[in-house]
């Protein structure tokens, strides 16, 4: 959330953000009611002050004295009753409605609606030109025999999906690949838990307002949609030193999204699913915009350094302002080349939170001057799976109905270099 004492400060650039990220933010409604609350505060302040100095006073009143303290203790201890109840209330609907301003974009963050207008920056390699019509992945899987689609949906449900054979093994050897490069670059590999109390949503920000894609178990407690939720929870109430900033972490986990504000969007295949696996890249550091884009083009460099190791074509693009949630400053996405859908499709994106993330949570440390100041965090998807295994089956297909495996992954499918359909001759 952002820092109220900002919002106080700056209301018509927070009421601007907004409208750049087409959010409803009730600023005014919130000004309205910090100022009724810190008024009814220091009220009871006041009151529990005198209260606490009659009391002492009391005992050492005349006798015709103490009964007029008496008496305006009891009007003091009434006034209290009243105000305390309104206190609370309006603390409450304070609190509701902090959760309801979004952070503020960072300046050069696109104008724009969805991610129709998201704003293209570069791309790197060019989209195979094919000398035979090529499958879709969902094709190249079932003749492989490495995914099995129906008996996903038999067991599962809809977006359910078996990885079999080479399947399974080249989705362990991308991720096992993607944790062992950031590793060498010095981040910390985390197998993180994957259900979570309420706490670590709401301070990740995923709730309230993702309930729709949240799985919550009669437990209460709730499956993670990213490791984010987890490695960002990690240091949750705690003061950290400056000299150890910043954190580089990076997650291992399997993820769960109920999708369900995306009925009826990219059924087919293993675009968008409930369940998957992801590398996820998490950094915090100190409160600093330069050091935050500084550690933003690093985990953005990092997925296209993965990316271009499997040789696949892609491109990145600035996350215009209505396509960025209520936590990012800024956002690019890396999208990589899909021949089925004859475009690009999202892979990967990286994200700027500053102290959003951090208040919620209350990730805070001491800089050199003794100061407790509220950090800052950013994440990044290194790799997702399965979904980059769309690019990887389609962009490798061979005329002969194998698929190629990329040179850099290998070594972690004990050398074995195509996946053949079952049967083939070598």
């Amino acid at each position: 959330m952002l820092d109220i004492n900002y919002i106080r400060e700056h209301p018509e650039e927070v009421k601007r953000g907004a409208a750049k990220k087409h959010f409803e933010a009730p600023v005014d409604e919130l000004l309205d009611v910090d100022r009724r609350r810190r008024e009814a505060q220091r009220r009871v302040e006041d009151l529990r002050a005198e209260k606490n100095r009659r009391s002492k006073e009391i005992p050492g009143l005349a006798a015709e004295e103490r009964q007029a303290a008496v008496t305006a203790m009891r009007q003091v201890d009434k006034d209290l009753k009243e105000l305390e109840p309104e206190l609370t209330r309006l603390e409450k609907e304070f609190d509701s409605l902090m959760l309801q301003i979004p952070n503020v974009p960072a300046p050069d963050v696109p104008e724009g609606a969805d991610d129709r207008d998201n704003v293209e920056l570069r791309r790197w390699g060019e989209p195979r030109k094919f000398d035979f019509e090529p499958l879709d992945h969902v094709a190249l899987g079932e003749k492989l025999d490495i995914i099995d689609f129906a008996r996903g949906s038999k067991v599962g449900g809809s977006r359910s999906y078996y990885l079999k054979n080479e399947g399974a093994l080249l989705e362990t050897a991308i991720l096992r690949w993607a944790m062992d490069h950031l590793v060498k670059k010095g981040f910390v590999p985390m197998d993180v838990p994957m259900l979570v109390k309420p706490e670590a949503m709401f301070g990740g920000g995923f709730l309230p307002g993702g309930e729709d894609s949240v799985y919550t178990v009669d437990t209460g407690q709730d499956l993670i949609g990213t490791a984010e939720v987890s490695l960002v929870a990690y240091h949750a109430g705690e003061i950290l030193d400056e000299a150890e900033l910043p954190k580089h972490y990076a997650g291992f986990s399997a993820c769960f999204r109920r999708e369900a504000g995306a009925a009826g969007k990219d059924t087919r295949g293993l675009y968008r699913v409930h369940q998957f696996y992801k590398i996820e890249q998490v950094v915090i550091c100190r409160n600093d915009d330069e050091e935050s884009r500084r550690q933003h083009d690093l985990l953005l460099g990092n997925s296209e350094e993965l990316v271009q190791a499997l040789g696949l074509p892609y491109r990145v693009v600035y996350v215009c302002g209505g396509d960025l949630g209520r936590p990012q400053v800024r956002k690019h996405d890396l999208e990589t080349w899909m021949p089925s859908r004859k475009n690009y499709g999202e892979t990967h994106s990286c994200s700027t939170i500053h102290e959003f993330q951090a208040r919620r949570s209350m990730i805070r440390y001491r800089d050199k001057d003794g100061k407790v100041r509220y950090c800052h965090t950013l994440n990044n998807t290194a790799l997702a799976s399965p979904r980059i295994l769309i690019p990887v089956l389609e962009n490798y297909q061979q005329a002969d109905g194998s698929v190629a495996i990329p040179e850099t992954l290998r070594p972690y499918m004990g050398g074995q270099d195509v996946i053949r359909p079952k049967g083939a001759k070598e």
